[in-house]
């Protein structure tokens, strides 16, 4: 997320940041520097000026101050200032749902809504099984101009663990879609569920019907919470697009999907300071855990190559039973793990995500390449296939391998002899790490 902002933010500022000195022309060409960067990410011209003579009030006159370099100090600035156009350090975090109540999810047709719509059923959940407090959810759609995407939901929901309702006897003829909402808001009412999360008709372009249908059904549920779904990927087009939804119908706050795209970031960027109202979150896969808090303070800090180990740390949580977690640090650091323990690692670090993914919340993502990651991907994969291929006794001695077992290892996992040397050889690697580590651990 964020990515070509970070890597553009990195080049601009890198150069700044030890410099004990800095003159007129220097912070000049930094903010030409973000300047183009900006540009080129897509967001708005009045937006990057608005942005940028924020930043220039506060350089003139920049001096070192204590514990910081000018330099620094510069940096410090641009992180401020781009706090407050993600949204600040107060900015609402939707994490505490109240209940019960119901969420209203528009879009366009293409956004991501649907998909979204089951993503949000499953933060939910996740935050009430945290908290001990289960929920019942219940997912139902109002698109009977696309009946696939009712069954799509049908499907998802099912994937999520929470129910679906589908009232009968509704279609396209004027007015049902708004009396088939009032039939689910009823179902929902009858049932005692907590939370009923509708998904409403989309089309490919904001239509004055479609708008019309989302106030009368606005009117006769009164959401307690309203979600704009946008597709990252169309840049200044979705602000106009929220606009539109703005004055007609009104929402809470936006989730910006298709995060992991080419999407250079200039939407998440202008959106508060355009629309004046929050993004609540992202999405950033198709996985249906693929769905984060937009942290105005955490994005901040991604865009200029700070990393996120906030979000990489509740990410592992998420995704690593603790006690797992626990068992495999404590075997870590004895330095007494084997083969198995090694592939049960890396089948750890894959449930948290790729390591394309988890590399973007890391400090320093900027000096490694996309490459590099892919490579180190499919060296993993590889390992993977390797550990797989050796018995139970191989993989706890690794050191009975001999040329002949490592032959067979190879042919089985589809790989050459070499391969099974150069894991070996990371398999030590770990090992030694681990021990140094626990020599230096306070």
């Amino acid at each position: 997320m964020f990515d070509f902002l970070s890597k553009k933010f990195a080049g601009v500022l890198g150069w700044l940041k030890d410099k004990g000195r800095l003159t007129q022309d220097n912070i000049d060409e930094a903010v030409k520097q973000v300047q183009d960067a900006l540009l080129q990410a897509d967001v708005p011209y009045k937006v990057i000026q608005d942005f940028l003579e924020s930043i220039k009030k506060e350089a003139v006159g920049l001096e070192a101050s204590p514990g910081l370099r000018p330099g620094e100090k510069f940096i410090k600035i641009v992180h401020d200032k781009l706090l407050d156009f993600l949204g600040g350090k107060n900015a609402l975090v939707l994490n505490n749902f109240q209940y019960p109540c119901v969420m209203m999810v528009m879009g366009l047709q293409g956004s991501g809504k649907t998909t979204t719509v089951a993503k949000l059923a499953n933060y939910i959940l996740s935050e009430a099984q945290k908290k001990g407090k289960p929920k019942k959810v219940l997912l139902a759609s109002v698109d009977y101009y696309r009946p696939a995407a009712i069954e799509q939901l049908k499907v998802l929901a099912k994937s999520v663990g929470v129910d679906f309702y589908a009232p009968e006897g509704f279609g396209l003829t004027s007015g049902e879609p708004v009396k088939a909402a009032k039939n689910i808001y009823n179902y929902f009412k009858n049932n005692n569920y907590h939370v009923l999360i509708l998904d409403t008709a989309g089309r490919l372009h904001v239509d004055e019907n479609m708008l019309e249908e989302l106030k009368n059904i606005d009117k006769l549920l009164t959401p307690r919470y309203k979600f704009l779904v946008l597709d990252a990927m169309t840049g200044q087009e979705s602000l106009t697009v929220a606009h539109a939804f703005e004055n007609a119908v009104g929402f809470n706050s936006a989730i910006l999907t298709k995060m992991d795209s080419d999407a250079r970031g200039g939407a998440a960027f202008a959106f508060k300071y355009e629309i004046k109202k929050p993004i609540s979150f992202v999405g950033s896969g198709e996985k249906i855990d693929d769905l984060e808090s937009f942290i105005p303070e955490r994005m901040a800090s991604r865009i200029l190559g700070m990393g996120d180990i906030l979000t990489l740390i509740e990410k592992t949580e998420n995704s690593i039973n603790l006690q797992d977690q626990q068992d495999a640090a404590k075997k870590f650091m004895s330095g007494g793990f084997n083969l198995q323990d090694f592939a049960d690692q890396m089948g750890m670090v894959s449930k948290v995500g790729s390591l394309q993914k988890i590399a973007k919340y890391l400090p320093g993502v900027g000096n490694i390449s996309p490459e590099m990651l892919e490579k180190s991907e499919k060296e993993m994969k590889k390992f993977k296939a390797i550990i797989s291929s050796m018995n139970k006794k191989e993989r706890i001695l690794p050191q009975i391998l001999d040329a002949s077992r490592k032959r067979r290892i190879a042919k089985g996992a589809g790989v050459v002899v070499e391969d099974v040397n150069i894991l070996l050889q990371r398999f030590e690697q770990s090992k030694q790490f681990a021990k140094m580590f626990k020599k230096f651990k306070i």
